[in-house]
């Protein structure tokens, strides 16, 4: 039998500083759908709605904007957006101190998974705790 790998235990919940989700569109078919899913978190959710990004960037090979958002509401988060990504694919991904593996190893994905390219993430970072949040929610999920 192969030698199995070591472990030193379950890694500790204290290694995840905040969250980010990816959403991802077509600018040319699925722009409207993302940005009535941009106002509905938004109204609903205390997060920092990132910049709209029509081309490809970092590692991402599709249309995207990101929503940064602290642990304490992804519980809340995470199952609002299962219900209601629509037709758009969401990358939801811890922010640890290695981009690499938060993007590749330890996402989830709500929708379709699409390309991450990992060779364009560093796998040691400084820790990014959520930003202040940008939005003003005034509805309930």
């Amino acid at each position: 039998m192969p030698d199995e790998p070591k472990t030193t235990g379950p890694r500790p919940l204290r290694e995840i500083a905040s969250y980010h989700a990816h959403i991802y569109y077509d600018p040319a078919t699925t722009r409207a759908d993302a940005e009535q899913l941009r106002t509905w978190i938004g109204e609903r959710f205390a997060v920092t709605l990132g910049r709209w990004h029509d081309v490809k960037v970092g590692p991402h090979d599709q249309a995207m904007y990101q929503v940064a958002f602290a642990r304490e509401i992804f519980a809340e988060l995470v199952p609002w957006l299962m219900l209601n990504h629509g037709k758009l694919s969401v990358l939801v991904h811890p922010n640890t101190t290695n981009p690499r593996r938060d993007h590749l190893a330890d996402p989830i994905w709500i929708g379709p998974a699409l390309a991450v390219h990992g060779d364009k993430l560093p796998e040691h970072a400084e820790m990014e705790q959520a930003p202040v949040p940008n939005t003003n929610p005034v509805l309930q999920p």
